[in-house]
């Protein structure tokens, strides 16, 4: 292609992302904030040059300023320092539970609606008892048992939604299972479990996909409730939920401590929400 070309290409490509954005204003929304937030986790040292753990009694409760943008605490720490990096603390923690729920709800769901039979009635059963528990009630009861602990908190979070993805992965593999390519695999001689593998699961895989993105600013608020209570992560390691914690005692008297935290969790969870909804539409159509 000649270099005329090859210019000539490059305003119809953004001339199509742009009446994309126009057509779709939410989700290039979402994009955008979900980039700000992603650079935030990826690089916190650029938007403060304080320690989100460095104690400063003397500078203690201090309204937001040029040197703290979003003031500090009881003891004098940086709140921006800490909402930085406390936002690759807490959204590492709801990643990593969410590919877990992914993972074992999806595996387990997968393998349930394809099978049918006794194996999909047992599994039904289990998960809806665990479904009978409200999520932040079972995410209580699960960390109380374990202790305030990060790897408790996943966990808890794993097991609440678990569920959730089952179902997902359960009624596309039954939708899989009953169409033509299935039973002209079996015809031509395949093994169950690699059409399983092979072909059911690989179609069931975006859907459990596009839950991640849905689920994320769900398991968000969960974590920062937990968190809140006290069952999360423990000071002085930064987290949101923590932070919202520390600062629900000097609500009238520093209400930055609470305000910024909570705004960091607003704005993430509105990003996750429009990308997420974005591309469940873009499923449906499809």
């Amino acid at each position: 292609m000649s270099r005329t070309a090859i210019s000539a290409a490059k305003p119809g490509r953004l001339a199509l992302a742009l009446r994309r954005m126009r057509r779709e204003p939410d989700l290039a929304l979402g994009l955008i904030l979900l980039a700000l937030v992603a650079l935030v986790v990826m690089f916190p040292g650029l938007f403060t040059a304080h320690s989100p753990t460095a104690i400063s009694v003397d500078k203690a409760m201090e309204a937001p300023s040029a040197l703290h943008p979003f003031g500090t605490d009881d003891v004098g720490r940086d709140i921006l320092a800490r909402v930085a990096y406390g936002a690759r603390i807490t959204l590492s923690i709801c990643a990593s539970a969410l590919f877990a729920a992914a993972l074992i709800g999806g595996g387990f769901g997968v393998v349930s609606g394809f099978v049918g039979g006794r194996l999909d009635m047992l599994l039904g059963r289990l998960i809806d008892v665990v479904l009978s528990f409200p999520p932040i009630i079972l995410g209580v009861m699960v960390t109380g048992i374990l202790g305030p602990k990060t790897v408790n908190l996943v966990f808890a979070l794993t097991v609440v939604y678990v569920p959730v993805f089952f179902r997902i992965a359960r009624s596309g593999a039954m939708a899989e299972a009953g169409l033509t390519y299935v039973e002209a695999a079996r015809s031509i001689g395949l093994s169950e479990p690699w059409i399983l593998f092979r072909h059911v699961t690989r179609n069931v895989l975006p859907l459990i996909l596009v839950q991640c993105m849905v689920l994320f600013p769900l398991v968000l608020q969960i974590q920062s409730a937990l968190g809140f209570l006290g069952l999360g992560v423990q000071p002085p390691t930064p987290d949101w939920g923590a932070i919202l914690q520390q600062g629900k005692d000097y609500i009238l008297l520093a209400p930055w401590m609470s305000a910024f935290p909570g705004l960091a969790i607003l704005v993430t969870a509105l990003a996750l929400m429009l990308v997420g909804r974005g591309l469940q539409r873009r499923m449906d159509q499809r």
